[in-house]
């Protein structure tokens, strides 16, 4: 069953116009210890407002970028973090406060409050939509609506907090790879000194974000880069002069129903683009059936489109069996890139004229990487219908796999589209090597290496497996998953499952990350490791909690392995718990 964006933010502010953060604007981040909402402390405190936040916990990896920034995250949930009595016998959210968290002794909701009793403690709350998902009554929330103070999602204060730089906002956005992409196009415009500003979903590196590693940049720079999330309406603060649209697939079955309703929203978002005094300007990945597909319904729109494709031997060109002009066109290893743009160029096209196009095909994988032949990148500054892709260049990436060089192609594009050289464009792929859980070697004990990432989803797992193919060729190979939500692994169990008894020796399912999910009875870890085992991998097992798999694992691997460890909960503790425990023995 799914659920409207209206109910999953059931009290949240809708989205706004961003608008510059006052000096000394109160404002607390609920959930800080989060990737996105310690980013937007980050960011505001950057901004010159007056950040408080807390979070259940404290124990994450976000957290102490977030008190290097001034910002201190308090353990627990109270109303008292946004109210406080004007005396102390007054009856209000502070003298009756509900806590959750540690040290709480009850969940009994807070007295009603006397607003004449009462004052603010703060001019806004900022949370996630993973907190109003599952608990609309949340102490602080509640204290909020009863005094009147404005409940917003947490990326309206990153969108904010990008109007007060004045920066021009370059949102990436798809179903896939968002923080590796996003990590990325930072990176490559940091190198090449653009000092951009950023939200990222991961940890950056900590020289690129400013020690410690963090999910935020504050810079001077022309650009502020946002990964920008599609669930729910997370990304309706975000009205971009750039966008990129990575790919569009089905996901989050708990409020998209089919894969009509992710392009959907993907062509919603972007059609809501602004560039005030230019051009808003989107990269898609044609190659990618969804992303091709919301490119494909644009033509009306006033805006300019960089079409982007990554070739390959017997592949349909750009991937849309439904292109117009491209059926039956198919590339090998030796295509005529130029030819191959030129069609693309010719099957895209906006109300402003046709698609500017950049393609690619990949020259070799190995161990060390991918190396991609490129068309179309010079050609990004010239918006005539006469400019032509010209000749080629080489890139070499240190991320292996085909979906980061679909990846790295779509950043190579937005890059030259804003400005950037195309030699610098090639220098900060080469030197990327990426973001935070994004196919991150934690370390390889007796002679095991372990590798923390966050794909949650068939088609990533799929992806990342082969990536891990690629790089550790000729070694077994362990996935290891804890399934990210319940209502997503029933609705796609059965892919799941055959991408995971296809693409690793040995799998291990770790209990579900409940996340945002209300309902913890529609599937179970066991239940998707005996479809592993129905299709064929009969030592598939579910070990239990993370630390039990972790421990159960120890117990199994052997010199030489690669386990690779996904999810987007606390799978990381599996990875660091196992690291740990190989080093000890």
């Amino acid at each position: 069953m799914t659920r409207s964006a209206a109910d999953v933010g059931r009290g949240l502010a809708p989205a706004r116009p961003a608008r510059p953060i006052a000096a000394g604007e109160r404002i607390h981040v609920v959930g800080a210890a989060g990737a996105g909402a310690s980013a937007a402390a980050i960011l505001a405190a950057r901004a010159g407002a007056a950040v408080t936040a807390c979070d259940r916990s404290a124990d994450s990896p976000y957290v102490a970028a977030v008190e290097v920034a001034g910002v201190r995250v308090v353990e627990g949930h109270a109303a008292r973090h946004v109210a406080t009595p004007v005396n102390p016998g007054a009856t209000g959210p502070s003298s009756s406060p509900t806590s959750v968290g540690p040290g709480a002794t009850g969940a009994s909701r807070p007295a009603n409050v006397d607003r004449a009793a009462m004052v603010a403690r703060v001019d806004r709350l900022a949370v996630t939509k993973a907190l109003t998902a599952i608990d609309p009554d949340h102490p602080e929330l509640r204290a909020a609506r009863d005094l009147g103070i404005p409940v917003e999602p947490w990326q309206q204060v990153v969108a904010d907090a990008a109007a007060t730089r004045g920066a021009r906002l370059v949102g990436v956005a798809g179903t896939h790879g968002k923080s590796t992409s996003t990590g990325w196009l930072v990176e490559l415009l940091w190198r090449a000194g653009r000092d951009p500003s950023a939200f990222v979903g991961a940890l950056l590196p900590a020289d690129v974000s400013g020690p410690p590693a963090s999910t935020a940049r504050w810079g001077a720079g022309p650009e502020f880069v946002v990964e920008a999330d599609e669930y729910a309406g997370n990304f309706d603060p975000y009205r971009p002069a750039m966008a990129v649209l990575l790919n569009a697939e089905w996901d989050h079955p708990d409020v998209f129903p089919d894969e009509a309703a992710v392009r959907d929203t993907f062509e919603r978002w972007i059609r809501g683009m602004e560039a005030p005094g230019a051009v808003p300007t989107l990269v898609a990945n044609c190659g990618d059936r969804g992303a091709d597909r919301v490119a494909a319904r644009l033509a009306d729109w006033p805006g300019r489109l960089v079409a982007v494709a990554l070739l390959e031997e017997g592949t349909d060109l750009a991937g849309a069996a439904d292109r117009p002009g491209a059926r039956g066109d198919r590339t090998d290893g030796a295509a005529d890139l130029v030819t191959a743009a030129d069609r693309l160029r010719s099957a895209r096209r906006t109300a402003l004229g046709p698609a500017r196009a950049v393609v690619a095909r990949i020259v070799a994988a190995d161990p060390d990487g991918t190396t991609l032949e490129i068309v179309g990148l010079e050609e990004l500054g010239a918006w005539e219908e006469t400019a032509r892709p010209g000749a080629s260049v080489g890139a070499r990436i240190a991320l292996p796999g085909r979906h980061n060089a679909q990846d790295a192609l779509c950043v190579a594009a937005a890059a030259a589209a804003l400005g950037v050289p195309v030699p610098a464009v090639l220098e900060g792929l080469g030197a990327f090597r990426g973001v935070g859980r994004r196919l991150e070697l934690k370390g390889e004990p007796r002679g095991v290496a372990v590798l923390d990432d966050y794909a949650h989803h068939p088609t990533a797992i799929a992806a990342t497996l082969a990536a891990v193919r690629q790089r550790y060729p000729a070694r077994r190979l362990w996935a290891v998953y804890e399934p990210l939500t319940y209502h997503r692994t029933a609705a796609l169990l059965d892919r799941f499952a055959e991408v995971l008894a296809s693409g690793a020796d040995e799998v291990a399912i770790a209990d579900i990350w409940a996340g945002r999910d209300p309902d913890t009875t529609v599937a179970s870890a066991e239940g998707l490791a005996a479809a592993v085992r129905a299709r064929g991998l009969p030592g598939a097992a579910a070990p239990g909690t993370v630390e039990q798999t972790a421990d159960w694992l120890a117990e199994r691997v052997r010199p030489g392995d690669v386990v690779l460890v996904m999810g987007g909960g606390h799978s990381y503790r599996i990875a660091a718990r196992l690291v740990e425990s190989l080093g000890r023995a």
